[in-house]
């Protein structure tokens, strides 16, 4: 029986966040678009799931939307139930804001194929590089993990993976394909030599490299086959 992961796509209006994230999930998926009013019901209700991505969004974890704040009192209740959470980019500071930490903007904006270096053995990044490729896009950062958080990735611009219990957080985007980070690039308003610098890493040699991170999903699979279908877990 395959695992059932509930999708929170954060994302404002139509992207690609609920395609690309349903693609490389190779299980059933539950679909719920918090900006849209779609918010997920109470983790005490009653239907089945294994475990949680939450996508990157165009908003920032710290304005005041009821929604965010809604969607923080849920995710809090995930974590407590030890129900295995990714969240990526936007859900990456998302989920360290929630669970205690803090996030700030950056001075620049983070934006096209960068490296990102391992720093601690997790099974999150089983059969992943030390040194790795992705797709970067954000302008706010992790300044301060949550409390007994342990940083798993890191790069010139701070952490950028997180553990806390069964609750991870990347800052990269492992889901993206070419296609969408030329939509993201398109949708950018940029210099123009940073507009050049970005596009001439859209190649499909940096695509091919990125792909390495895409086992994060299977990983995480993996994580919510080892927790079981419990039936107390259920929302």
């Amino acid at each position: 029986m395959s695992e059932t992961i509930l999708v929170v796509d954060a994302s404002v209006g139509e992207t690609p966040a609920e395609r690309n994230l349903t693609r490389e999930l190779d299980t059933e998926t539950a679909v719920y678009k918090p900006p849209a009013g779609e918010l997920p019901p109470p983790v005490a209700g009653g239907q089945c799931f294994d475990g949680v991505v939450v996508s990157g969004s165009q908003t920032a974890v710290y304005e005041d939307r009821d929604w965010i704040h809604r969607l923080t009192t849920w995710v809090r209740d995930v974590h407590a139930a030890d129900i295995p959470v990714l969240g990526i980019c936007w859900g990456h500071q998302f989920l360290a804001q929630a669970l205690g930490g803090r996030v700030v903007a950056m001075d620049e904006h983070e934006l096209g194929y960068r490296t990102v270096e391992r720093v601690a053995e997790d099974p999150l990044f089983a059969d992943i590089p030390e040194s790795f490729t992705a797709f970067q896009t954000h302008s706010d950062r992790v300044a301060e993990l949550p409390p007994g958080a342990i940083e798993l990735a890191a790069n010139d611009y701070g952490t950028q993976a997180f553990r806390l219990g069964s609750s991870y957080g990347v800052q990269f985007h492992p889901e993206y394909d070419l296609e969408t980070a030329e939509w993201v690039l398109e949708r950018k308003s940029l210099p123009a030599e940073t507009r050049r610098t970005v596009e001439a890493g859209l190649t499909e040699d940096n695509t091919a490299a990125a792909r390495d991170i895409a086992r994060v999903f299977d990983n995480l699979l993996t994580l919510t086959g080892e927790h079981g279908r419990q039936p107390e877990r259920r929302v």
